[in-house]
């Protein structure tokens, strides 16, 4: 069940309403009920792989508060991190590796590899996995105490609203929210939906619109022109953003509507001027995930300065393989370790000022052709006709235009242009200044949003992008 799912129309009202008519003290119960029955629609063998490794790492964190000594802290520390990444590298990397390794060996043997297959992956499986992680190693680090009730841990690890696709929460944020007395509250209401009308308009009227160009470029990259592809990439830049992050405002609305807050995720990535501040704003909740349990465990900036650096690289191609299982996200992981790198070698010494901007979006439009091309050979195409300068602007527009209808490509185009007007106006402040904002132009703007949902967006129920990871 999705977001933008038929069936989802109906569970929420009725879990919010079932929600604020039960006494505090069961709410616990419904929402755990709830969000166990909307993830086992994918697949109820899900359920059971979700229970087994929640239970695992509660387990974990009681046994690891009442050891008295380190050693023994630390070996059941490594029970939850060997049996959450066992599960990830069981189900997500088994047929990479194995893919990997026949590839290898039959370079050397001359023989036909035999590849096997890729296992199907458990919705939200990278996610949910970084959850229960999270909270096993702030306990062994004392920094929460554990915590006692299976049920409210079992809750926090399964929370429907970013269970599956983020934000990556951390159990001393969202899940103390659970002991919480909350009441209904008119403003949090409105803000909730809000920040829903946005997420549903980015991801229907906008990503899913951009889908329909960016699919057919990327299943079949030899049928187009260097400009068509690059364009394409740009194309598969907003998608992606406002795909997730569209998931991420709908995923923090409906939980702001339940009365709990989750951390912010995104902070208009898209305005950026260099990488830094790239992830500075980009997956808020994943980056201070890789920054505080893997960039501080191998040592951080406690080291020598060239180990240092090589941290920050490792970090950037562990946080590519994270993504996904193929070569081709380890490539956009580590393109990205090496500009960040460059960048902090250069610092100081010249400023991009103005064109900092142009010079992020190139960047990051030619490194997430890797993160989405379909195969390395597919990659190799891309960029092949990407780098031979050989492009005319009629000729892609021609092939753009004969992918879809004209209006089609309005719709998409508008959707892009009408994305940066609002994040930039928002990153300036501009409209807030306008007198009568709160009270007449926001409410207007959300309603003629909620309407354009309706008018102009594409309602094929396409999947959100980051259910694969």
């Amino acid at each position: 069940m999705g977001f933008n799912s038929l069936q989802f129309v109906f569970f929420l009202p009725l879990v919010f309403a079932m929600h604020w008519l039960l006494p505090h003290k069961w709410r616990w119960m419904l929402l755990l009920a709830a969000s166990y029955y909307f993830y086992m629609t994918w697949n109820p063998w899900f359920g059971i792989l979700l229970f087994g490794t929640t239970v695992i790492d509660w387990w974990s964190g009681l046994q690891i508060e009442k050891a008295t000594s380190q050693k023994r802290k630390k070996a059941l520390l490594l029970v939850s991190v060997l049996s959450n990444l066992g599960c990830l590298a069981g189900f997500k990397y088994s047929a990479f590796l194995y893919n990997t390794f026949e590839w290898s060996t039959a370079q050397f043997s001359g023989s036909t590899p035999h590849y096997m297959a890729a296992l199907m992956i458990p919705v939200g499986l990278s996610f949910y996995v970084f959850h229960s992680l999270s909270y096993t190693i702030d306990v062994y680090r004392g920094k929460i105490p554990a915590e006692k009730h299976l049920g409210i841990f079992a809750l926090f690890v399964s929370f429907f609203p970013q269970l599956v696709a983020g934000p990556i929460a951390r159990f001393g944020e969202l899940g103390v929210q659970f002991h919480q007395q909350h009441s209904l509250n008119t403003e949090r209401f409105i803000s909730g939906a809000r920040l829903m009308i946005w997420g549903y308009f980015k991801k229907i009227a906008i990503a899913d619109r951009l889908a329909d160009y960016v699919n057919p470029l990327f299943d079949h990259p030899a049928n187009f022109h260097g400009l068509t592809l690059l364009l394409g990439g740009f194309f598969f830049v907003v998608q992606v953003y406002c795909d997730f992050s569209g998931y991420s405002d709908i995923a923090s609305g409906i939980a702001r509507m339940f009365g709990y807050e989750l951390k912010l995720n995104w902070n208009r990535p898209l305005l950026s001027k260099s990488l830094q501040e790239f992830w500075s704003r980009n997956h808020i909740s994943m980056t201070s995930w890789f920054r505080d349990y893997l960039y501080v465990s191998i040592g951080g900036s406690r080291v020598s300065y060239p180990r240092w650096l090589l941290n920050l690289f490792l970090v950037f191609l562990i946080s590519g393989l994270w993504h996904g299982a193929s070569w081709t996200f380890v490539i956009w992981g580590g393109m990205h370790g090496i500009v960040y790198i460059i960048e902090i070698l250069v610092k100081g010494k010249f400023r991009i000022r103005f064109l900092g901007w142009p010079y992020l979006i190139l960047f990051h439009t030619l490194t997430l052709i890797a993160f989405r091309a379909n195969s390395f050979e597919d990659l190799q195409i891309f960029y092949q006709r990407i780098f031979t300068f050989n492009w005319n602007l009629t000729e892609s527009l021609v092939e753009l235009r004969l992918l879809h209808d004209l209006l089609p490509l309005f719709l998409a185009l508008f959707g892009i242009a009408f994305l940066f007007a609002k994040e930039l106006s928002e990153e300036n402040a501009w409209f807030i200044r306008l007198p009568k904002f709160k009270t007449f132009w926001r409410p207007l703007f959300y309603c003629l949003a909620f309407v354009a949902i309706f008018a102009i967006g594409q309602f094929s129920a396409n999947e959100f992008i980051y259910f694969h990871f």
